[in-house]
Order: C-alpha cells, then structure tokens, then sequence
C-alpha cells in the first residue's frame, strides 16, 4: 500500500544545490517510490552550536510503498553510498542529511525511528520549506498544521529562500 512521506534535505558541504538536486533524483529512484513535490531551496543557518557554513534545505513529498524502517534504511544508505557521509560531529557539517519528517499519519517512537521527527516543531529550517507544500498538513501527535507550527515558532535563525 501505498504512503504519503516527507522528507527533509540539508546540506553544507561543497555545491549544496547540486547535492539537493541530486539527493531528489536519488529519492525517485528508490523501489516503488516517486516524488510529487518539491519545496523551494533555502539557504539556511545551522543550529547546535557547532560553527559551520550555512546549509541549503528543502523538504520533498514521497508516495512510496516502503515501510518507514524500510525508507529510513534507504535514506541512510543515500547518505553513505552517493554522498559520501561519515560520521561527524553532532549536529556538525554534511554533505547530505536526509530526515523522515511525516509518514502518513503514523506517530512512533523507536530508539531508531521517531516519527513524526522530534524536532520538527522547532525548526524554521525545516517548517518554512514544508510549509510550501504542505501547509495544510495537520501534525500527526501535536494537532496543528504546518503553517500553525511555522507561525508559533519564536526561534529567530535566518532562513532565506534563493
């Protein structure tokens, strides 16, 4: 059966919109998945602490048949295979970081798996991009759509569109 997923991308190493561009076409190729939106670019302000450059973010909509473990391995064998991650510091810099943010109307909590993404409600990285495609999407545990959480955020890092 098929499910409606949302996925965040980020990256701050080397051509990030390359890399956003490509991490797309690598979405679209994974088995019994097509992306059917696509949010604006921004570039982005890391949060953390960690001082590094700026990050370029979007968040994709997925139709897929893949589990949520299923797509979660496949995101992370993107990130390992095609980008090249190793592991840094936390919440340091990456070429690909690729987040599950909704599946469906699923909510889980698993040491390897949180769904929606626990800090989803917190970013304006993450909330503005969602929001271009999805504003209206209600949060599956919180209540509130996209757009509520965007407008209650008071976190004031810079998020700019390009």
């Amino acid at each position: 059966m098929e499910e409606c997923a949302y996925i965040a991308l980020g990256s701050n190493l080397g051509d990030r919109e390359l890399k956003l561009l490509t991490a797309v076409g690598e979405l679209g190729k994974l088995p019994g998945t097509r992306v059917t939106a696509l949010s604006p670019f921004y570039e982005t302000e890391p949060v953390g602490g960690v001082v590094q450059d700026n990050f370029y973010n979007a968040v994709a909509r997925v139709v897929t048949v893949l589990a949520p473990e299923d797509l979660l391995q496949e995101l992370k064998r993107i990130e390992i295979k095609v980008f090249k991650r190793e592991p840094t510091v936390h919440w340091g810099p990456r070429s690909m970081d690729l987040d599950i943010l909704c599946y469906g109307n699923l909510v889980c909590s698993d040491p390897k798996l949180t769904i929606p993404h626990p800090r989803l409600a917190e970013r304006r990285f993450v909330l503005q991009p969602f929001a271009d495609i999805a504003p209206d999407l209600v949060h599956p545990s919180l209540g509130k759509t996209i757009a509520e959480l965007l407008a209650a955020l008071t976190t004031t890092e810079k998020v700019v569109r390009i």
